[in-house]
């Protein structure tokens, strides 16, 4: 059997590396397209690395003609909402003018099959519901917006041109591979579960909690994390999907119930048994109060189950990779 190339961009990254080790379990060659401007060369274990930027179109086309791959895995993009406020026109430039360029090689080089790692942030603010694939999209950030448009750029190529896409829309991603080999590593760090191992473990002062007069019964924000190997089979599952030829399909991915603030901090210091010491801040731009979603389509269409996404679980592998667990370069 031809070896079975997926090209999978921002693969050097956190979600992106777990996904290359899943297609690899899954019998695919993950193809690592990054440009390490936040992702890590030495998170690149499990194929091929591809050196490139999504802006350039000359990288992107070479990456397909050396590879030929059967199929895109597209997680490559900027993603705190707070930068987003400040500097749109990074977001817009970067998400969506990187993500067109993709979108049009994978047509000239006939790589029909795309799996897009999109985001719930293109709901924008809608507190106090689960949300369903088919829910209103309103972004108030411009991180929404950009991965919203590039929504919106797959579905005119699947009209114009046939091309095949599997969108994933989630919110927050947690905990790490159970074996260690990778996990979550950003310089700097924006989110909570790292920064809460980061002060149990004495690398910072406190713990920053952005917000504690939200409409929430503990005050803080309540948000849906999903384990990222669950998070990675899921793309795995919509590969597979699109190879069985069952045609474009968005899928939410969630627990549908989700977790305050402080119930993060609060599970934390169990798992490590070791107190978190923390400080109260302002809301910070942009912060939504209540951000959850169900996933009942991926359940019943692709068979997907969200196994590994409990508290405790996902605390306790990213404390395991946090012990162990850094990337050099």
């Amino acid at each position: 059997m031809d070896e079975q190339k997926v090209l999978v961009t921002g693969g050097a990254g956190y979600i992106g590396s777990h996904a290359c080790k899943a297609l690899k379990q899954a019998g695919f060659t993950p193809v690592t397209f990054d440009n390490l401007v936040t992702g890590w060369k030495d998170a690149v274990k499990f194929g091929p690395f591809e050196p490139g930027d999504l802006l350039n179109k000359a990288d992107v086309d070479r990456a397909f003609k050396k590879h030929a791959p059967i199929a895109v895995m597209h997680f490559a993009a900027l993603s705190q909402v707070g930068e987003s406020m400040q500097e749109p026109g990074l977001y817009w430039q970067n998400n969506v003018m990187g993500s067109l360029n993709l979108i049009q090689a994978a047509v000239e080089h006939g790589c029909m099959d795309f799996v897009f790692s999109s985001t719930c942030a293109t709901y924008g603010d809608q507190d106090g519901i689960v949300l369903d694939e088919d829910s209103a999209q309103h972004p108030i950030n411009a991180y929404g917006a950009s991965k919203r448009a590039v929504e919106n750029i797959l579905a005119d190529f699947r009209a114009a041109y046939g091309l095949n896409h599997v969108i994933f829309r989630y919110f927050n991603v947690a905990g790490a591979d159970p074996e260690a080999e990778i996990g979550e590593f950003h310089q700097p760090e924006t989110h909570l579960i790292p920064l809460i191992l980061d002060t149990i473990d004495g690398k910072r002062d406190a713990l920053t909690i952005f917000g504690t007069d939200y409409d929430t019964p503990d005050g803080t924000c309540i948000r849906d994390y999903v384990h990222v190997c669950d998070l990675v089979d899921a793309h795995v599952l919509g590969l597979n999907w699109l190879k069985d030829g069952k045609g474009s399909r968005i899928f939410n991915l969630g627990t549908g119930h989700g977790f305050s603030v402080r119930e993060v901090v609060n599970q934390a210091g169990h798992v490590t048994n070791r107190p978190v010491p923390i400080v109260e801040g302002t809301r910070r731009p942009g912060d939504c109060t209540k951000l959850v979603s169900g996933s009942s389509r991926a359940v019943s269409e692709l068979g997907w189950s969200a196994d590994q996404s409990n508290m405790k679980q996902m605390i306790t592998d990213a404390w395991r990779w946090h012990q162990s667990g850094a990337y050099g370069k």
